[in-house]
Order: structure tokens, then sequence, then C-alpha cells
């Protein structure tokens, strides 16, 4: 990598086969699908040069590959288990230097959460080649943000055997930190009790309750706006706490 600005690409994956909840990157929220907001919201992180979904080449793609084409979102589609092979051919495809993995179930990540984590990473890198804010819990759930070098990311795909490993992208770097140098960002305030990712039907009722509540007055809101909307409806947060989280290898 030259001396330049390092070009930092978001990848978004993204995909219509949701076991738990077919289709959910498409559900509506304000008027628009789920993934739209994801896209939305990374693009107000400064940090970030260009945002892309990264989905398979099935045929049940179809409708979310028509969504984002017709907004002008780049879309790349590779394999549909080894999501890190299609990781590294997307990130080697738009040049990035800078990776930041983002899934496409979090429609309320905060912009400021993760313009943090790769301020972080870019200040302390190359010293540090990954960084997370959700290796070590303490940051809502569905605010999950890391962020790697191509480097390192080229090293895992070459690497990483376990069908787990190429599944989730990440494992691999975050299970071997004697080879890659890891920073992990940690909230001030421990947050890792708060759910905002959609895995289940519930995660998509509090999302659709808070988007209707913030989204047409305020939509750039933000992590802050959702805590306070959380203070004067503390029923809202009763929406999904039920649910128990699938955690990677399950």
């Amino acid at each position: 990598m030259s001396d330049s600005k390092p070009r930092v690409v978001a990848i978004v994956q993204a995909r219509m086969g949701s076991t738990r909840l077919p289709g959910k990157v498409m559900l509506p929220l304000a008027g628009r699908p789920m993934i739209h907001h994801v896209v939305e919201r990374l693009g107000r992180v400064p940090e970030i040069d260009e945002v892309i979904v990264a989905t398979s080449t099935l045929e049940r793609e179809r409708p979310l590959v028509e969504y984002l084409e017709g907004i002008g979102i780049p879309v790349f589609r590779g394999s549909e288990q080894d999501v890190l092979e299609r990781y590294y051919i997307a990130a080697q495809n738009y040049n990035a230097d800078i990776v930041v993995r983002i899934t496409a179930d979090c429609p309320l990540l905060s912009p400021a959460i993760t313009s943090r984590t790769i301020r972080v990473f870019l200040r302390e890198y190359p010293k540090y080649e990954y960084a997370s804010n959700a290796r070590i819990r303490s940051f809502p759930r569905g605010t999950d943000t890391e962020v790697f070098s191509f480097s390192v990311l080229k090293k895992a795909h070459i690497e990483a055997a376990r069908p787990y490993e190429r599944e989730h992208v990440t494992p691999y770097i975050w299970m071997n930190p004697e080879q890659f140098a890891i920073k992990d960002i940690i909230s001030p305030v421990d947050l890792q009790s708060l759910r905002l990712t959609v895995d289940e039907k519930e995660d998509y009722l509090l999302a659709r309750a808070v988007y209707d509540s913030l989204y047409p007055d305020d939509p750039y809101f933000d992590i802050g706006e959702i805590l306070q909307l959380f203070l004067l409806n503390p029923d809202m947060i009763k929406i999904n706490q039920n649910i128990d989280q699938k955690e990677i290898g399950q």
C-alpha cells in the first residue's frame, strides 16, 4: 500500500435465505427495505469511501439485487456458503485497502459507533491489522463493526479451512491472535444487553417500532436517540428480550 490514504470499503453481506426470518433484508422499515437503511446509514460514516453489498449467485437473491441496482448500490455476487471467498473477491474487485465488515441484519447500526471503530483502526494501523467492537461484547448487538486490512483478509482466505471459518469470514483472524495484531474496541458504557440486530420476528418488530417512532422526524437518528427512546418507552425493549442469541459455530 502506498503512503496515500488507504481506500476504505464497507462490504455488507446479505442474503434472502435466512432460515429464521426468510427475506428479512427486504422487509419494510419506514417504507423502505431494511437493506436500504443499512446502506444509507453506512453512507453517513465519513471514513468509508464506498459501500457495496455482497450476496450469493443463487436465483433467490434476484429481488435484493434488482432493488440495489435500481438505487445505484454496487452489488457483488459470489459463493453462498464460502462467504470468506465472497469477501475476498469483492474486496479485490473494488480495490479495498481496508475492509469494513457489516451484516445486512443491522438496520439500527450506529454511524457514530462504526466511525469510531474505523478511526481507532486507522489511527493505529499497521500496528493493528484487525479491529472489532464485537469480539469482546460491550456494544449493542446490531452495531457490530469489524475492520481489517486486505492483506489480512487475503491470508485468512488462503489459510482458513474449517467450514465455519469460511462461512463467518473473520473467525480465523480473531481465533489466531498470535498471527494477527488485534485491537478490541470497548464501549465506555456497557450496552451489551441491548439487542438491535434482526434475526427473529420479534427483532423486526422492535426495529419497526424504533423506525416508526424516530425516522419520520429524524432520518439521521443514531444510538443516542435510540437509547433516549428506550428510556421514555421501557416496554419497547421487552419486545425481543426473550430471543436466544445464536453464536458463531452453533
